[in-house]
């Protein structure tokens, strides 16, 4: 068996430089079933990081469709196949009633992409709004979006970005009502000054949980300020459910209705065929009547009957196994569980969560909330050490980033926790 370093040489050489992985000590994953993963050496490893499957690695229903359809027919949708219908239909079955009309993609980076262009062809603007800690994927018009992974080409002219908000340190100093009006007035701003720069302002794009910005614990409707400048301008919500979808919040299937925000086109991938390439995007009849208008599209492989076989049974799984409700009761217990941590470790800032997407966020000094970024990254490598996987995430990248599969269980919330209880006794509190 190859050795890490010999492993690391041959993707280098293979694959190109900066090719990231996780950990100081890179994994070397060979198999997967449920929440746990095993690497080259038989070790076994809790899942807490990856959403991709959904519903647990290698689930045998969804394996099955897989295969099933794969041995019948996989071709494109220029011929009929009633598969895709129906999968639309139950999917479109989830949203609000306007939202009616999909396209199918292969990755969130596409599904994004369209959503621009959507964007473009219902206002005749280009400009975007964006917040300064996000990212949506890495095709040459949605990397522009990013402020975590900048691309080094490109013309990002027709993007503005407003502050991440920040439940912990909100803008303006205070929370509540006063946070998301000057969340509004940030959005307010960047519209104007793309009205002025000549590009004009077509729409904002979100995650309704902002999950890579740290996941701020937002009230229901304090979107709706910033939503009203939105409207007012003209602009369209594109709400990105990567992360928060398929009923990973707990308390609704998607994480613009947790929050009580209504966009006008919705992008969906990683979660939605549990690692097969499956996306898609969700909108009103009119903005896809005037998108199939502006634009020709056409996508090889998006909506194939093998995506949409694997993409129904994912939502079987959900459905049959009651997942959204365990999101909800696993969630709220693992994140009482982090927050009896916090009463033992002063250095735990803050903790907070949405059903399977939890963390706590590591400080110097909980009064000046210094963020503690190189003891979080400590962290996240003891854990792996031990066993369990998770990352770390948010504006200074110190908060525990845990975001297991949706069959997640109390045991494994326990296991979890006295790891972490463990890794946090023996490094003890970071340097200030």
């Amino acid at each position: 068996m190859a050795s890490t370093a010999e492993i690391l040489a041959r993707r280098a050489r293979l694959l190109g430089p900066n090719v990231s992985t996780f950990y100081d000590e890179p994994v070397h994953l060979v198999r997967g079933e449920g929440v746990w993963v095993w690497d080259a050496e038989g070790r076994k490893y809790l899942d807490c990081y990856n959403n991709v499957p959904h519903v647990g690695h290698c689930h045998p229903h969804v394996v099955e469709a897989i295969c099933r359809q794969a041995s019948t027919l996989n071709t494109h949708t220029r011929y009929l196949h009633e598969g895709v219908l129906d999968y639309v239909e139950r999917l479109t079955g989830t949203f609000e009633d306007d939202l009616s009309t999909a396209i199918m993609v292969c990755t969130g980076s596409e599904a994004n992409d369209i959503a621009l262009r959507m964007a473009e062809a219902v206002t005749g603007k280009r400009g975007i709004i964006a917040t300064d800690h996000t990212y949506h994927g890495n095709t040459t018009a949605v990397s522009q979006l990013s402020r975590t992974n900048i691309p080094a080409t490109g013309d990002g002219s027709h993007v503005r970005h407003v502050p991440a908000p920040d439940s912990y340190r909100p803008l303006g100093g205070e929370g509540g009502e006063a946070h998301a009006q000057a969340f509004a007035a940030a959005v307010r701003a960047a519209i104007d000054d793309l009205e002025a720069s000549g590009h004009g302002f077509a729409g904002i794009i979100l995650c309704p949980a902002f999950l890579n910005e740290g996941f701020p614990m937002l009230e229901p409707g304090w979107l709706e300020p910033a939503l009203a400048e939105v409207r007012a301008a003209g602009g369209i919500f594109i709400a990105d459910e990567v992360q928060p979808g398929f009923g990973r919040n707990g308390e609704r299937f998607w994480g613009h209705q947790r929050i009580g925000a209504v966009p006008d086109v919705v992008t969906m991938g990683k979660p939605m065929g549990n690692g097969h390439p499956v996306a898609a995007v969700v909108t009103r009849p009119d903005i896809m009547a005037a998108f199939r208008k502006s634009f020709r599209y056409f996508n090889t492989f998006g909506g194939n009957p093998v995506s949409a076989a694997a993409a129904s049974a994912v939502l079987d799984v959900i459905e049959t196994e009651g997942l959204q409700a365990n999101a909800k009761m696993v969630g709220a217990y693992a994140k009482a569980g982090l927050e009896k941590l916090a009463e033992k470790y002063d250095w735990i800032g803050d903790v907070r969560g949405y059903g399977l997407f939890f963390g706590a966020e590591m400080v110097t000094d909980r009064t000046t909330k210094a963020p503690s970024t190189a003891y979080t990254a400590r962290v996240a490598n003891e854990m792996r050490r031990r066993g369990v996987l998770l990352n770390r995430l948010g504006i200074h990248y110190n908060t525990l980033k845990i975001r297991p599969p949706m069959p997640f269980s109390i045991a494994n919330a326990d296991h979890l926790l006295g790891l972490l209880d463990e890794v946090l006794g023996e490094l003890g509190a970071p340097d200030a």
